[in-house]
């Protein structure tokens, strides 16, 4: 049996492919946008984000344009790469998750992802980096253990996520995957923390970016809505007067 690597730097093509294998592995978008479905689950990865997959899991990926990922398989047969932290890593694939990086772990990321593609046959560095990372990821990934103990979530990192993709559909799951948590147990320490639900969290966002184009561009109303994630302009409109208690157009007039 072919030996699998610790890691792979690669782009992916714009034909979407399909497979499994029979280890996990970490996917981390470093240049552009991939575009994975695992399990049924799909979502886009940019620069700082990624995703965990199971093995066994049928999973299918394609880029986005010009890309590039960082893969960490996560192999049996690479113990050094998962040194006592094994056990504790593997709680994380039990569902498909997606994730963005805490800025300090994205730059970790980005050099030693530099250092491995440039010495792609240097086995030993490439294991030492991909330790190194692992080693990261697991602490900046705060196991649910962790988090139950805390109670406490990174607001920062679901802002970050929400900022990068305000202009698509946002779900609990996806910001569920943020602190690598379970939909239900995410939701609870949520509201818990922010006294409010995920999704009214969500809105009040996409309805504070839309007052500030409102207020600071020239933008249709169109475009706001399609920037801050409604499905239409009349949506916007609708949910933007129920909130506010002015229409969006009445609001820009009497912010100029």
């Amino acid at each position: 049996m072919t030996a699998v690597k610790p890691f792979e730097v690669m782009a992916l093509p714009a034909e979407m492919a399909q497979h499994q294998h029979d280890y996990n592995q970490i996917v981390i978008g470093l240049n552009g946008q991939t575009e994975f479905d695992i399990g049924g689950s799909g979502n886009l990865v940019g620069p700082g984000q990624g995703c965990l997959v199971s093995s066994e899991l049928s999973h299918a990926f394609g880029g986005l344009g010009s890309n590039r990922i960082l893969v960490l398989n996560l192999s049996p047969t690479q113990p050094s790469v998962l040194p006592v932290h094994q056990e504790r890593m593997l709680g994380l694939f039990e569902q498909p998750r997606y994730f963005q990086l805490h800025p300090q772990a994205q730059q970790l990321v980005s050099v030693l992802s530099r250092e491995m593609s440039d010495n792609p046959d240097d086995d030993l560095m490439g294991q030492a980096c991909a330790h190194t990372l692992m080693c990261a990821l697991h602490r900046h990934m705060a196991l649910p253990s962790g988090r139950l103990q805390t109670n406490r979530l990174n607001l920062d990192v679901i802002d970050s996520y929400i900022e990068q993709n305000m202009g698509r559909k946002i779900t609990v799951a996806q910001l569920a995957g943020c602190a690598f948590l379970g939909e239900s147990q995410f939701h609870a320490l949520f509201k818990e923390q922010t006294g409010m639900s995920p999704y009214q969290y969500l809105l009040e966002k996409r309805l504070n970016e839309a007052c500030k184009m409102l207020a600071h561009s020239h933008h249709s109303l169109s475009y706001i809505a399609q920037r801050c994630g409604f499905s239409s302009q009349s949506l916007f409109t609708q949910v933007f007067s129920s909130r506010l208690d002015i229409s969006p157009a009445r609001y820009r007039k009497l912010q100029h």
